[in-house]
C-alpha cells in the first residue's frame, strides 16, 4: 500500500492540538522545515460546550495559517494527528479509521480535551490535500505487563497514562542516534517538565511507569507526586480550599512550597543559596532519581540507557544530579525539550517507507482487567 521512494522526499504536515493552541509542523522526511503554534484567545475557545465542538474553529484557523504563509499541502503524503481520549492501544502508528473517529469523538476514556481534535482533523485535510491519515502514539498507549497493574486492593488497578508521545519520541531518536533498534533495546525514559512520567522500556514496549497525574512518582512544579495514603486522607480532609484532584494535577509541588509553578523563578531562589527551595530542588530530583532505580528493577537490572527529557532539561545541574546518582545504572543522555512532532513525522515516514504496517484501531482495549 506505502511503497518506498528513495529517488523522493515524502511531505508531512503534523496537527497537535493543544488546550490554548494548535502546533503545525512540516516535515519533508526528517528535515522540518516549518514549525509554528497558532494561539487560540482563551474568550474565543469558552463558547463552545466542550473540546470537539471546536473542530470546525481550528480547522479554519489552520486553514487561514497555511494560505498566510504559503503553504500548499496538495499532494501532501500524510497528515498526522496527535492521539486523543480513545480505549487503551497498543504502542505504534494507526490509520485513521472510522471507529478511531468515533470514539474520539465520544472520548470513551472520558478526557474532554483538544488533543481529541487531532484525528479528525488529520481525517478532514488529508480527504481534502490527499495524503494518508494517520495517528501516532496516542496518550492512551498501555503496555503494562500484569505485575504492573495489581495494587494492595482489589479491584484498584493501576493504568498507564503517560507523556507517551516523548517518552517513545525520544526512546526513538536515541536509538536511530546511536545505531540502536528501539525493538532490541531496554531503555529507561523520563520526560521531566511539569508533569513527570518515568518509564521502562523493554524491546519496544513501555511495560511500566509512573502516572503523575494520579499522585504517583516524584513532585514537579504543579503535582504533588506520590504520598502517604492515611496522611494524605487525614490531611485532604481537613484541608478547606486544597482538593485531591487539583493538587494532584495543578497546585501541588511547587505551588504548594512557594506559591508559583515558575521552575525559572525556584532555580534563581536555588542559585541565590535560598535555603527551603535548595532543599525541595534536591528533594525534587532525589525523588526523580528514586523512580529511576525502581525502573532499573522492572528491567531486571538489564539497561542499555538512560534517558532524560522535557523542558526541565533546560536547567543543567538536573542532568548533573541524575547523572551522579543513576549514572552506574547505564550511561544517562539528556534530550531537553520536547520531540513530538518529530515523532509523530517520523511514525508517518516509517509506514510510508515500507519499515512499519499501520495498526487498525478496533475499539477494543488492550487491557480490560483479569479474567479470574
Amino acid at each position: 500500500m506505502y511503497k518506498n521512494r528513495n529517488d523522493m522526499s515524502y511531505r508531512i504536515f503534523v496537527i497537535n492540538p493543544g488546550s490554548t493552541s494548535t502546533k503545525l509542523a512540516y516535515f519533508e522526511d526528517e528535515k522540518k522545515l516549518y514549525e509554528a503554534n497558532v494561539f487560540h484567545d482563551a474568550p474565543m475557545l469558552a463558547q463552545f460546550a466542550s473540546a470537539y465542538d471546536q473542530l470546525d474553529f481550528r480547522k479554519q484557523m489552520i486553514m487561514e495559517f497555511l494560505d498566510e504563509n504559503g503553504i500548499d499541502l496538495h499532494g501532501v503524503d500524510a497528515i498526522v494527528g496527535r492521539g486523543g481520549s480513545t480505549a487503551p492501544i497498543n504502542g505504534g502508528v494507526y490509520a485513521v479509521n472510522d471507529k478511531l473517529l468515533e470514539d474520539t469523538r465520544n472520548k470513551v476514556t472520558g478526557v474532554d480535551h483538544p488533543a481529541n481534535l487531532g484525528v479528525p482533523l488529520a481525517r478532514d485535510l488529508a480527504a481534502e490535500y490527499g495524503g494518508i491519515a494517520l495517528m501516532v502514539d496516542g496518550p492512551k498507549v498501555d503496555e503494562f505487563i500484569d505485575e504492573a497493574r495489581i495494587t494492595g486492593i482489589d479491584g484498584l488497578y493501576r493504568g498507564s497514562s503517560l507523556h507517551v508521545l516523548n517518552l517513545r519520541g525520544t526512546a526513538q531518536l536515541h536509538c536511530k542516534k546511536y545505531g540502536m533498534k528501539y525493538e532490541d533495546s531496554n531503555l529507561i525514559v523520563c520526560h521531566i517538565d511539569g508533569g513527570m512520567s518515568i518509564s521502562a522500556h523493554d524491546h519496544g514496549r513501555m511495560v511500566d511507569g509512573t502516572n503523575n497525574a494520579l499522585g504517583e512518582g516524584p513532585f514537579t512544579p504543579t503535582r504533588t507526586g506520590a504520598l502517604p495514603v492515611q496522611l494524605a486522607v487525614e490531611y485532604f480532609s481537613s484541608a478547606e480550599s486544597m482538593k485531591v484532584g487539583d493538587a494532584c494535577t495543578r497546585s501541588g509541588g511547587f505551588v504548594s512550597h512557594f506559591g508559583t509553578s515558575n521552575s525559572d523563578k525556584v532555580h534563581e531562589m536555588v542559585e541565590s543559596g535560598d535555603p527551603k527551595a535548595v532543599r525541595v530542588w534536591e528533594a525534587m530530583l532525589y525523588n526523580i532519581c528514586k523512580v529511576i532505580g525502581e525502573m532499573a528493577v522492572v528491567l531486571s537490572g538489564n539497561v542499555d540507557a538512560i534517558l532524560l527529557g522535557g523542558g526541565l532539561l533546560r536547567f543543567n545541574d538536573i542532568y548533573e544530579y541524575i547523572n551522579e546518582r543513576c549514572g552506574w545504572i547505564a550511561p544517562v543522555y539528556s534530550y531537553p525539550g520536547e520531540v513530538e512532532h518529530e515523532a509523530m513525522a517520523a511514525g508517518a515516514l516509517r509506514v510510508l517507507r515500507g519499515e512499519e504496517e499501520p495498526q487498525i484501531y478496533t475499539g477494543i482495549p488492550v487491557w480490560n482487567g483479569f479474567e479470574d
